[in-house]
């Protein structure tokens, strides 16, 4: 333990001494004892981290507020009215949840602002999906070709052709399904390549698939002559059912399903 020490100042008016106590230095007990406690620089870096996951865990458990049952009835109404898949942003714009754009403005819609309203449109989609689903109802919306659209069940197909008086299967030749596959499978590539794999001229039946829209061009090979560079479109998309080119089954699923 420390002992106190006292110097005595003199007085510069001549009056009796002031005894002034000096403070004393703690000890290298003392010391330890305060570094001991201080939290260490992983101790600092683990509280930090405890902390953000615990704020990470408050943002994920808030729950999102109630489907607003109009907005849900208004895009029923909007989707319905459509012949082809519209974008979620562009359903957002036309329910109000994002102002319209410009005739001549191109430019994306992006932000925070746009991922909420998308997110709106698609929770009111599963709404509906789920209603027509509980009441057993012949048709959904759904994803493809990149949009939304109200399309049928696959169940009901038969009858749909029956009544159209035309059946899917005829639509496309042999030859061409064989094309349109590979090409979808390959794009882009050339008429030489498409024939070097099928092994046989694909002139005409190329020249069918361009006609009918499943197919166009889309560019010029680096190579010599420049030769046309073929790919399928979003009719090929809304054909087969598909939201995009990724959502094609890939040949080991081809493989087990034969």
């Amino acid at each position: 333990m420390e002992r106190e020490t006292s110097t005595h100042a003199p007085s510069q008016d001549g009056a009796d001494d002031v005894t002034v106590a000096a403070s004393p230095e703690p000890g290298p007990q003392v010391v330890d004892a305060v570094a001991a406690a201080a939290p260490s620089p992983e101790t600092k870096r683990a509280r930090k981290a405890g902390s953000r996951s615990a704020d990470k865990r408050s943002d994920a458990s808030e729950p999102e507020a109630p489907i607003d049952a109009a907005l849900v009835s208004n895009l029923e109404a909007l989707i319905i009215s459509l012949d082809r898949p519209v974008q979620p942003v562009r359903l957002a714009q036309g329910l109000g949840l994002l102002p319209m754009p410009e005739e001549d403005d191109q430019a994306p819609v992006e932000g925070p602002v746009a991922k909420a309203a998308i997110r709106q449109v698609e929770r009111a989609i599963a709404a509906l999906n789920e209603q027509y689903s509980a009441t057993q109802r012949a048709f959904r919306i759904e994803h493809l070709a990149g949009g939304y659209r109200v399309m049928t069940l696959a169940a009901y197909a038969p009858i749909l052709a029956t009544f159209h008086k035309r059946q899917t299967s005829s639509k496309l030749s042999r030859a061409a399904v064989e094309t349109l596959a590979i090409i979808a499978y390959k794009q882009p590539l050339t008429k030489a390549e498409l024939e070097a794999i099928r092994g046989v001229s694909c002139g005409e039946v190329l020249k069918t698939l361009l006609e009918k829209r499943l197919v166009t061009v889309k560019g010029r090979a680096e190579e010599l002559g420049r030769p046309l560079l073929y790919g399928t479109t979003t009719d090929f998309l809304k054909l087969f059912g598909l939201a995009s080119i990724k959502d094609l089954p890939s040949p080991t699923e081809l493989k087990l399903s034969t």
